[in-house]
């Protein structure tokens, strides 16, 4: 057989001979049918649905992207549909009942279920007549441990030879076990200390990624779609065309689906990506075993504009091409299934017509990645303003805040408002920047520190109470934070007319220069330390993950204006 520099060519020619000539028969067709009419338009496109097209030509590895290099019009289409139909059947690996159960291996499933039931009750503790069930927090207790304690971000691999840093030049040539994994991409991680070739498969297969335990936004949503489904979670893949992935898992009590990122750790946050990232969203397809949906207008606020982008399909072609696999996917489905099926997509659709507001928590970059990755992503994001503490009723009565953050549960007790806890730390803060909440499972040890590979970072809290006619009467403040390697933290404590610094040794100190503020901000500031790590020389908060004390708290007394 002839060499050829053509990709596409070389793939079609590696289909058994029977295949092999039937696709280059119709391709030749297709070929001769421009040769003879140039200027026929209609020679120059191919429907979808076209039998011949769509049995002897869509199924066979090389034969489409022969169509792409020949030029034809409707190449866009096609290979939309390529992603539709790929997606489609990959998701149906996460329902083979020896995945679930290699995955279950993995995944301490009692100890998540019994956090899960904990939080539970003591939601119901607060709100009697909550209608959140034990899915949501298995959801929230599978996010962070994922996570957190077993999947690991790769920017690149350590040397495997010497251990040193290495850096991605280029890719290699995938192998027949690479291939057997779903591994059709694998990066070149040079070692310049050693010259070593470090290889790095991109597997696709989420039974070998529960082995390897690492990857990027594919890896870690590929992996962690399966565990959701392994603990009994009702869960879709979600792919995004500007280059992202995640999860979304259904809320019988909410009766929608909800936003799971497990790079992120984040959970029901759609406008994360548009508003935190400031990514220009277009396409984002939501696949399961039963249903593909367009999900775009859930993670987008900003519907004009993302209609103005979406030019890659005809929008008419879309829907009738979701809908047609759609139907044939649900064929073998129960009359009462479909129906469940349709009154969920009925109420995404209500959904996606009004466009959302933005909350904090979505307000911030990516967390995900090495800055300058996230940097040459255009995802850091804008830092901008976010919760401001306002004494509430109880609060205003009482002429008293009390608020405690305990770094290893990470989350709030507003003690002042009947302990009412507020779940996360950014959920609590008004700006931040660069920052993380890591675990050191290896010294069993958890704080706040600066993201991986940032020169510097800022956190702050913001209360105001001049809004319900008071004033700050006094004003205390414990706080903690350790530096290693010349790190530097700067803890500041500032309203509109003065600004102290804050001692940060754990003791509880107050500070009479806020007598008749209307509000206090107050802030942390991390800068330098050594080497590649430094981002991990500066921590606030640093606790034993068997620690019971809050690291942060802070009392406030008020009197009337």
């Amino acid at each position: 057989m002839a060499s050829t520099d053509s990709s596409a060519v070389t793939e079609l020619c590696q289909n058994g001979r029977q295949v092999f000539m039937d696709a280059s028969q119709l391709l030749l067709t297709y070929a001769d049918n421009i040769l003879r009419s140039p200027n026929e338009e209609k020679y120059r496109s191919i429907r979808i649905g076209n039998t011949a097209f769509s049995t002897r030509l869509l199924p066979v590895p090389g034969a489409v992207e022969c169509l792409f290099e020949m030029g034809f019009e409707e190449a866009s289409e096609i290979k939309f549909f390529k992603m539709l139909q790929s997606n489609s059947q990959h998701v149906l690996m996460y329902e083979l009942p020896e995945l679930q159960q290699k995955a279950r291996e993995h995944i301490p499933v009692s100890e998540l279920k019994a956090k899960a039931q904990k939080k539970l009750q003591e939601a119901r503790s607060l709100e009697a007549d909550t209608t959140m069930s034990e899915d949501e927090f298995l959801t929230l207790e599978l996010l962070h441990w994922f996570k957190e304690q077993f999947f690991s971000w790769v920017n690149s691999i350590p040397c495997s030879r010497c251990e040193g840093p290495t850096e991605a030049k280029g890719s290699l040539s995938s192998s027949a076990d690479d291939l057997q994994w779903g591994a059709t991409r694998v990066e070149n991680h040079y070692c310049n200390k050693c010259q070593y070739i470090n290889r790095f498969p991109r597997y696709n297969d989420p039974g070998k990624l529960l082995e390897t335990r690492r990857g990027r936004c594919g890896e870690w949503a590929n992996c962690f779609t399966l565990c959701c489904r392994a603990v009994g979670l009702e869960a879709r893949y979600v792919w995004d065309a500007t280059d992202h992935v995640w999860t979304e898992v259904f809320s019988s009590s909410q009766n929608r689906w909800l936003h799971c990122d497990p790079c992120e750790n984040a959970c029901d946050k759609p406008l994360l990506y548009e508003v935190g990232w400031g990514k220009k969203l277009s396409y984002i397809i939501a696949f399961s075993k039963d249903e593909v949906v367009d999900v775009t207008w859930r993670y987008s606020c900003k519907h004009d504009e993302v209609i103005a982008r979406r030019k890659d399909v005809r929008e008419s072609w879309l829907r009738e091409t979701i809908t047609g696999l759609n139907k044939t996917r649900q064929q073998s489905l129960l009359e009462q299934r479909k129906k469940e099926l349709l009154g969920r997509l009925i109420v995404e659709i209500v959904e996606f017509m009004s466009p959302k507001t933005p909350k904090s928590g979505e307000l911030g970059g990516r967390v995900s990645g090495s800055l300058a990755w996230r940097f040459a992503r255009g995802e850091t994001g804008l830092q901008t303003k976010s919760f401001v503490f306002v004494p509430t009723e109880k609060e205003k009565t009482d002429k008293r805040f009390h608020l405690q953050y305990n770094v290893v549960d990470d989350s709030y007790s507003r003690v002042s408002n009947n302990n009412e806890v507020i779940n996360g730390w950014e959920n609590g803060v008004w700006m931040t920047e660069s920052m993380s909440r890591k675990v050191e499972n290896d010294w069993k040890m958890v704080y706040l520190a600066r993201t991986e590979g940032s020169s510097s970072a800022k956190i702050g809290w913001k209360f105001e109470c001049a809004s319900v006619g008071l004033s700050v009467e006094s004003i205390s403040v414990r706080s903690s934070s350790q530096t290693f390697n010349n790190g530097k933290i700067n803890w500041t404590l500032r309203s509109l007319e003065t600004q102290v610094e804050v001692n940060s040794d754990k003791n509880l100190y107050t500070y009479p220069e806020f007598r008749n503020a209307s509000e206090v901000i107050l802030e942390a500031d991390l800068c330098d330390g050594e080497g590649n790590t430094a981002w991990q020389h500066t921590q606030l908060f640093r606790e034993s993950l068997s620690g019971t004390e809050p690291a942060l708290e802070i009392i406030i007394t008020f009197k009337e204006l």
